[in-house]
């Protein structure tokens, strides 16, 4: 691609010579003379000298830094990420249903969808326009899987689960499973069925492994544009609102509601029946045991400390309580 098409592509100013032929992106201390690249921060203009990019996307005021090809964008990051979606080269598989695939009699798939090597495609299933599905995936009846969607190999959705337009599914999801419902009988676990199913809105990414249960009662809900990273699991009847995002390893109990534009850091734990406003910013390990109203930044996980130190501190936290008692007593003398 014309370096100018390109500039075009990613809503930036073009720099030097359009015809410069882009091939693909690199670093900045690794692209080549075909490459582009990303100044992230002006902190790092000095590595300019040092780069044999093609171009490099960056900043106005760091432009007197670099001698070559350029484009401006007031957000380089934002520039790299429209770049990639242009230069990408994943392959898509042509239209059309594998030989190996099982697919029922009545499910609906739009003409030029692609159905992968050993698909299962169960009765009443609807399938859009553009849709991937890759080897190995398994629909399960009822489900429909809207325009422009992609799932990679070994996604599993289940019964009647909504999957929305443009969504990306990576390899090894399971959407829909039953939630983790079961009540308790004289010391034995019984299970609860769970009837409701699982909407997923438009744009929403679901990383691999994932897991996202169907609703015990009502449904359990993705909205458009929520993002998932690998290893998350989402409990039964769980509302994630629009353009939140989820890093991995996070752990979401049941009924659990979260607002809009939240950010749930790695390894993020949220017990059941909680509910989190819009605009709340949870950092990495923290515990939520109770609902949040305001927006803003928690944290509760534990900073590292050199292994001596944490048990010491370990030790003065269990200490506390009856430090508290003490000072309670003295107060009142």
């Amino acid at each position: 691609m014309k370096l100018g098409d390109l500039a075009l592509k990613i809503g930036g100013k073009c720099h030097g010579n359009t015809d410069l032929e882009v091939k693909t992106l690199g670093t900045l201390e690794d692209a080549g003379p075909n490459e582009i690249t990303f100044l992230v921060s002006s902190a790092l203009r000095d590595d300019l000298a040092r780069c044999r990019a093609g171009a490099v996307i960056l900043l106005e005021e760091d432009l007197d830094a670099w001698s070559g090809p350029a484009i401006v964008c007031d957000n380089p990051h934002l520039g790299y990420a429209r770049a990639a979606r242009a230069l990408d080269n994943t392959p898509t598989p042509t239209a059309g249903i594998h030989p190996s695939a099982v697919v029922a009699a009545s499910a609906q798939i739009a003409d030029d969808a692609s159905v992968g090597p050993n698909c299962v495609v169960e009765e009443g299933v609807k399938i859009g326009e553009s849709v991937v599905l890759g080897p190995g995936c398994v629909i399960g009846e009822g489900a429909c899987i809207g325009d422009g969607t992609r799932l990679f190999a070994n996604v599993t959705v289940s019964r009647e689960v909504s999957i929305g337009e443009r969504c990306f599914i990576k390899s090894g999801a399971v959407l829909g499973s039953d939630g983790f419902g079961n009540t308790n009988e004289e010391g034995h676990w019984v299970r609860i069925p769970q009837l409701g199913s699982l909407t997923i809105g438009d744009d929403v990414q679901v990383g691999a492994a994932t897991t996202i249960d169907r609703g015990a009662i009502g449904d359990t809900v993705i909205s458009k544009g929520v993002v998932i990273d690998n290893l998350v699991q989402i409990g039964h009847n769980v509302q994630i609102g629009e353009d939140s995002a989820v890093v991995s390893c996070v752990g979401i109990a049941g009924s659990v509601v979260i607002g809009k534009r939240c950010i749930l850091a790695g390894a993020v734990g949220v017990a059941d029946h909680v509910r989190i406003c819009d605009d709340v910013h949870l950092t990495g390990m923290a515990m939520v045991t109770g609902s949040i109203d305001k927006p803003g930044m928690y944290s509760s996980g534990t900073g590292l400390l050199p292994t001596a130190e944490w048990r010491k501190a370990a030790v003065r936290f269990r200490q506390l309580d009856d430090l508290a008692k003490r000072v309670k007593a003295l107060e009142k003398k």
